[in-house]
């Protein structure tokens, strides 16, 4: 899947793909054609740059129902040519979470879409979960032959039945097929079924890598072959030295961290910073001078991982660096730094927008260290990236930071931020959004009451209406 490419914030359209709170308010008072467009670019080209993570399923659902949408953009969409040719989840993947909302709404038309989809579409796996979560039982049985038939009935195909079944994410489709009264369906489903429980044993039964009784070269020699398959496996060789190495491998695993091979030397580096090495703070900034890309970035993230008042201490001289490891210097004293360091926090916060933008991977440490040490401060640029950054993960950690470090965010973002795609921002704007805005009461209650608003959310809520609560 290709970047998507993201409109600027102040654009309705922008303010839609980022997941905005302001996107379904500017959508409402927009005119209906401008705002169903925006809204079905959004839908049939997924703007999330990390779709499996990022939540956008339930805030366009919601807006199609606050605007009466039609269908029909994305019943083309999925039923298009390209399906065909492409059945990558990501191409359709939010358009059938977006379906499986709405169904859970009472969508009628959203329902018989996943209905088709799942009888005839590529992705078809993904509609069948969103099924089982909405659909009855006898919707469910009808959609038992479709799919059968998508699987051969010779070995082959039965195996790819036997994975199908196997991988489900939601078997109750699968386990109401294994009890249908007609038969041969009933009997190839538990025959993959069965099949696919053998092969999960056979494969527990095959463990690959590391024995007891390995060496610790052993061990380095399986990192290198990692390295050389195009795998990191540093991180469970790391593990396995916990186990097999002994105080009289310690020159053996020093000497590795200082000149060995690639694996050899990311494993060693992270076995002495995580069992906190009194030379690994050192052999660390040696590896981040003289090494590979790949060691230097096992180096850094093992500077990072360690928890020690010395490397506190050692970040608080490598934080002025213009390196990975100042970098990585910046975000532990985010972590673990005190109040002394918030200048440094600071420093490195600003240099990283200015220098990556505000969707910069080491914007999230920086952004909660910000928060946590509350440096007021910093309002300025966490309101900058709460604004243009495309992660909604990112935007909900500076709506968290603000939360903190700025007095305005009540009766400012944490409004709009009731509208937002992301649960965990919308339970932090429902303990702090100030009622005084006629529009906050109205959306708390409806909140309240709506059955597809996650627990979380709704106990925040209630927290705001309670007998103990202030008035509302």
């Amino acid at each position: 899947m290709f970047d998507p490419v993201i409109a600027p914030s102040g654009t309705l359209l922008g303010l839609l793909q980022r997941g905005r709170g302001d996107g379904t308010l500017h959508a409402l008072t927009a005119p209906r054609a401008e705002a169903l467009a925006a809204l079905n670019h959004c839908v049939l080209r997924d703007p999330r740059h990390d779709w499996q993570v990022e939540n956008r399923s339930l805030y366009y659902a919601r807006l199609y129902l606050d605007l009466n949408g039609e269908l029909d953009a994305v019943e083309a969409h999925l039923f298009d040519c390209e399906d065909v040719l492409d059945d990558e989840e990501s191409r359709t993947g939010l358009a059938l979470a977006v379906l499986g909302h709405l169904a859970s709404y009472g969508r009628r038309d959203a329902l018989e879409l996943l209905r088709r989809y799942a009888a005839q579409g590529s992705n078809w796996a993904w509609a069948l979960d969103e099924l089982a979560l909405r659909d009855d039982d006898a919707g469910l049985r009808a959609l038992a032959a479709p799919v059968l038939a998508r699987f051969a009935t010779d070995a082959e195909g039965e195996a790819e039945l036997a994975a199908a079944v196997r991988d489900a994410f939601e078997p109750r489709p699968w386990r109401l097929w294994a009890e249908d009264p007609r038969e041969p369906i009933a009997a190839r489903v538990r025959a993959a079924h069965e099949a696919g429980c053998f092969d999960r044993w056979q494969r527990q039964m095959r463990p690959t890598g590391p024995r007891p009784g390995w060496s610790v070269r052993a061990v380095f020699e399986w990192a290198q072959q990692g390295v050389e398959r195009g795998a990191a496996l540093h991180v469970p060789a790391a593990r396995c030295l916990v186990a097999v190495a002994g105080p009289e491998d310690r020159p053996e695993i020093l000497q590795a961290a200082r000149s060995g091979t690639e694996g050899a030397r990311c494993t060693a580096l992270r076995y002495l910073a995580d069992s906190n090495d009194p030379d690994a703070l050192a052999l660390i900034e040696e590896a981040v001078a003289d090494g590979s890309a790949l060691v230097v970035e096992a180096a850094v993230d093992a500077f990072e991982r360690m928890r020690s008042i010395a490397a506190v201490e050692r970040a608080r001289r490598w934080a002025q660096r213009p390196d990975a490891l100042g970098a990585a210097a910046g975000r532990m004293l985010a972590c673990r730094g005190a109040a002394k360091d918030s200048d440094l926090v600071l420093g490195a916060l600003r240099e990283a927008v200015r220098g990556e933008g505000p969707d910069a991977p080491t914007l999230w440490t920086l952004v909660d260290g910000a928060g946590r040490l509350g440096i007021a401060c910093a309002a300025p640029v966490l309101r900058h990236v709460y604004r243009e950054t495309a992660s909604s993960h990112l935007r909900g950690r500076a709506a968290r930071a603000l939360a903190a470090t700025d007095p305005s965010f009540a009766a400012g973002f944490a409004v709009e931020c009731l509208w937002d795609c992301e649960e965990t921002t919308r339970e932090l704007a429902a303990r702090h959004a100030e009622t005084g805005d006629t529009r906050v009461v109205e959306r708390l209650r409806r909140l309240a009451a709506d059955p597809a608003e996650e627990d979380e959310v709704q106990t925040a809520v209630r927290s705001r209406f309670g007998p103990d609560a202030p008035a509302v």
